[in-house]
């Protein structure tokens, strides 16, 4: 196993690698990705020590923490600006170049996705690939009117906590219950006191995550 604690590598001349390897295994059984958050609108590049990214760091540490073996690569999405951008998202862009570049490093292995706030709403969205086994999606950004088919026969978990003040977590619920209408395998978990940072609680955050997410590994 090998350990990543820089910037990936281009993918293409001219064009920065948008899968980032934290954990890369020998010989990779599965896959986790995680997905910061952003803004609605913003062409500003987006960069490794903005706090969006920096508040994603602990979740990949206690994900790595309580996996049960070392064959699960861990990887980070860089996105190559700040916003989402329009009605398709440069976010959501970036994900699905971050899994074709995970294809091809580690093969056809099942994915769960990880996103907090805009990148929990670019995982729900990217959750269409057929290598997408699952969903994680904290605090996310569930705007009306975003699609949900693209979830059927998939797992799904929105954790919101119920004091966030950035993005509503009534409508995580309603997100939910649409994708479960839509034949989701579906749940939502408020926290009690939760904010959309989710520095109140944190290392609860953390271990409910990692337990969730390693929970939606394949066994």
């Amino acid at each position: 196993m090998t350990v990543h604690d820089r910037e990936g590598t281009p993918g293409a001349p001219g064009a920065p690698a948008a899968l980032v390897p934290r954990r890369v295994p020998g010989a990779p059984r599965a896959a986790v990705l995680f997905l910061h958050g952003g803004r609605s609108e913003g062409l500003a590049p987006s960069r490794p020590w903005h706090l969006a990214a920096l508040r994603m760091r602990p979740f990949v540490r206690a994900v790595a923490a309580a996996l049960p073996d070392d064959g699960i690569f861990l990887g980070e999405v860089r996105y190559r600006v700040r916003g989402w951008n329009g009605e398709d998202g440069d976010a959501l862009r970036d994900v699905r170049r971050a899994l074709d570049e995970l294809a091809r490093r580690a093969g056809d292995v099942p994915v769960v996705l990880v996103g907090h706030s805009m990148g929990g709403r670019a995982a729900l969205r990217a959750a269409g690939a057929p290598q997408v086994r699952a969903v994680l999606a904290l605090a996310p950004w569930c705007p009306d009117g975003d699609p949900v088919s693209q979830l059927r026969d998939k797992d799904v978990v929105v954790i919101h906590g119920d004091r966030d003040r950035v993005t509503d977590p009534s409508a995580s619920v309603a997100f939910v219950d649409r994708a479960r209408a839509a034949g989701a395998r579906a749940d939502v978990r408020l926290v009690p006191g939760g904010d959309h940072a989710m520095l109140r609680g944190d290392t609860n955050w953390h271990r409910l995550a990692a337990s969730t997410a390693v929970g939606m590994l394949p066994p």
